[in-house]
């Protein structure tokens, strides 16, 4: 991931460009409205687990909410988060180098936590992927406060398997709608995008 962010972060340098948006800006927005629709305070603390080059907290600043942490634990994509933050104006963004299986203290209380991909990659490690998961849910319980919400965008598990990884400590609230395909007459989502509650 640092090469793929220094890449990222070259580029932004060269054009300007702010690099790859996962899941595309639908996937920001389909958040952005949740969010809204459920009357989130605006001044509720915000946590991006694998922040990349922070576009989702731009977003979110854009539409009002003035609480937000991002991380990363590669400090090239935290470089670039920091260029594209300054580029937009955003100074009230707070970005960190931080290993989310492995959190600091000062990563507590956040109302809300929002993870893009960043599950799917630690899912995709070669290197002991499962209990790899099993702590990511551990580092999530201890971040988020009780009653406080998880929104998790993935194209790698389904809703059954998703649910199954977070039955310890959260209980879903909702699946957000993302597009559908056909093949070989089943339909499938491309992305599933839920919404679970700290118990």
């Amino acid at each position: 991931w640092d090469s793929a962010y220094e890449r990222e972060l070259q580029t932004f340098q060269d054009i300007g460009d702010a690099g790859e948006i996962w899941f595309g800006e639908e996937s920001m927005v389909r958040i952005i409205r949740w969010l809204e629709k459920q009357k989130i305070p605006l001044d509720s603390s915000v946590l991006d687990i694998g922040t990349g080059n922070g576009v989702l907290l731009i977003e979110l600043a854009k539409s009002g909410y003035t609480d937000l942490t991002g991380i990363d634990y590669s400090p090239s994509a935290i470089q670039l988060s920091e260029k594209v933050r300054e580029k937009e104006g955003m100074s009230n963004i707070k970005l960190k180098v931080e290993d989310f299986l492995a959190p600091s203290a000062e990563l507590s209380r956040f109302e809300i936590c929002i993870d893009k991909g960043t599950f799917d990659a630690i899912s995709l490690n070669p290197d002991n992927a499962v209990e790899k998961r099993k702590q990511y849910v551990k580092s999530l319980w201890s971040v988020l406060k009780p009653e406080g919400f998880f929104l998790i965008t993935s194209c790698n598990w389904t809703k059954e398997e998703l649910l199954d990884e977070f039955r310890e400590g959260f209980e879903i609230l909702e699946e957000l709608p993302t597009p559908k395909f056909c093949f070989g007459g089943r339909i499938g989502n491309t992305v599933t995008t839920l919404v679970f509650q700290r118990k």
